[in-house]
């Protein structure tokens, strides 16, 4: 009886995880969008002949060729699917971590909290290698659709159109999984980083105000989210560039691989290529990280 409440308790548990992730994922959705077409639409570019100089002459020119709704371009299927890969980043992070938990209760008998932040690193880590099957294909479609020409040029209808398209002309698997190992590598690092800076911030922000965790206010709870994008892009930056190439218009008949990618990139712009579209990157991190992961808690305190 006591090991089948235990797996009752444990599969709830879990729910709720998901539940609270893909709540967090929607969020940073709606929130992150505009910055994200910018973020895009400056890694893409050519470098010989670029279409904007800067974040704010892309956003001028988007607005005035494509219209308002141009920043929204590509949102339902990452409104949808970054729900759900939200959902199984914080699914296996909080999992990975009881799993810790335990084995620390086992070997040292410390307190279930009390991780290491090596251990908070690799339960980000395998959080966001999890998340690349997800993400991956989703990003894909998404920098697609975000990069098309206009209407009446538009080459996609929406996300399943495009789907199709990719599936008749390179292979549905092959298409989307397009750019699949850099993915794999940005998701790994990045979120490696993104957990552990905000777990880091928020125990010690509960530490210097001599209180807990669930009574941390909103805004606190935004600062640790927001420091935690902005550590995730810097430490995976570059990863996320050639992610981008590699999956945007062209990049399957320009690149070999991974390492064709990087060496055309350096030998066109050299390191600062590498970092092109970091600005709006970086402004789209700390709305979209502290409004996930104030959804994510907010959530799970209201779930309890």
């Amino acid at each position: 009886m006591a090991d089948a409440t235990h797996v009752e308790n444990e599969n709830i548990r879990r729910l709720k995880d998901a539940a609270a992730g893909t709540a967090g994922g929607m969020v940073q959705v709606l929130v992150g969008q505009p910055f994200d077409i910018i973020k895009v639409r400056l890694q893409t570019q050519s470098t010989t002949n670029p279409q904007y100089t800067g974040v704010a002459d892309a956003a001028r020119k988007i607005a005035a060729n494509e219209g308002p709704l141009a920043f929204y371009k590509g949102t339902l299927a990452p409104l949808l699917g970054i729900g759900a890969c939200v959902s199984v980043q914080f699914a296996v992070f909080h999992q990975v971590r009881r799993n810790f938990a335990m084995k620390n209760a086992e070997t040292r008998g410390d307190r279930s909290e009390d991780l290491t932040y090596g251990q908070f690193y690799v339960a980000g880590a395998a959080a966001g290698i999890a998340n690349s099957g997800i993400a991956g294909p989703l990003e894909r479609v998404r920098i697609l659709l975000q990069t098309q020409p206009s209407s009446p040029s538009r080459l996609f209808n929406g996300p399943l159109d495009c789907v199709k398209k990719i599936g008749a002309e390179q292979g549905t698997l092959r298409g989307l999984y397009r750019g699949l190992v850099p993915t794999i590598l940005r998701e790994g690092q990045g979120s490696g980083f993104w957990f552990l800076t905000y777990e880091f911030l928020v125990r010690h922000m509960a530490s210097s105000n001599n209180t807990t965790r669930d009574q941390l206010p909103a805004w606190r709870l935004c600062l640790c989210g927001a420091s935690a994008g902005a550590m995730f892009w810097l430490s995976s930056y570059p990863l996320d560039v050639i992610k981008s190439k590699m999956q945007g218009f062209g990049g399957d008949a320009k690149y070999k691989g991974v390492i064709d990618c990087v060496r055309q990139t350096y030998a066109q712009g050299g390191v600062g290529a590498f970092w092109r579209g970091i600005v709006p990157t970086i402004m789209r991190a700390g709305p979209a990280s502290a409004s996930t992961f104030l959804t994510v808690e907010m959530t799970m305190r209201l779930l309890g």
